[in-house]
């Protein structure tokens, strides 16, 4: 009798568990959008060097790095990138490319200029960032929140009810980058041919457009 009673307590407190699950609180649903600029701080070149042969292209090589330490760019933020070998070329036979960083406080357009040589055969911008810009997407993340928090707020105020605890917190698919190639810089840099480049285009950092960061935040609050 004892086996049979404790059964039928076990059978009782399941169907009550199940019901009590099945009990649905009432949420609100609502979207949170953060918008922030960020001003750029960083550019990361593209260079290409060519030559005829394999003594020509080291000492194109160290005017390069020479050019480059003299425009402040350190020897770490330097790196080699590929090399190609041409066999059925009647002129240029070797190429090499390289990335270089340079920072604000690089003159750009100083710099171009003195690149602007018979042995770079391309020169381009590959990606132009901001050092602290995971910081930055963490704040705009955090506002978006806020701002959910806040529209569910002030929708519920209006009918009389409060904003309970969150259950469910949903980070929006984000397809920017943390770092950009505005369209205003990359028509004039997408692919410099530095042997006619315009001398009076201002290539300095005050002349990029602002790293654009803007999230969406998901989230339901149980409504009291």
């Amino acid at each position: 009798m004892k086996l049979k009673h404790l059964l039928l307590v076990g059978i009782f407190a399941a169907a009550n568990l199940v019901n009590a699950q099945e009990i649905k609180k009432n949420v609100i649903e609502v979207t949170g959008v953060a918008e922030m600029e960020v001003e750029p701080d960083e550019i990361i070149f593209n260079i290409g060097i060519k030559a005829d042969n394999k003594n020509q292209l080291a000492d194109s090589e160290k005017v390069l790095f020479e050019t480059l330490k003299n425009n402040g760019v350190k020897n770490e933020d330097i790196k080699f990138k590929s090399m190609y070998q041409s066999l059925y070329s009647k002129t240029t036979k070797l190429t090499k490319n390289f990335n270089f960083k340079v920072n604000a406080k690089t003159n750009v357009t100083k710099l171009l200029e003195e690149l602007n040589q018979k042995w770079v055969s391309n020169l381009n911008i590959a990606e132009i960032k901001n050092t602290k810009i995971a910081d930055f997407r963490k704040t705009v993340k955090i506002n978006a929140l806020k701002a959910a928090k806040a529209k569910a707020d002030y929708l519920l105020e209006s009918i009389g009810k409060k904003t309970g605890d969150a259950i469910e917190i949903t980070e929006i698919e984000d397809y920017m980058s943390d770092s950009i190639l505005p369209i205003a810089y990359k028509s004039k840099m997408a692919n410099v041919q530095l042997e006619s480049a315009d001398q009076n285009m201002d290539y300095s950092f005050d002349n990029i457009e602002n790293i654009k960061l803007k999230y969406s935040i998901k989230t339901k609050y149980e409504i009291l």
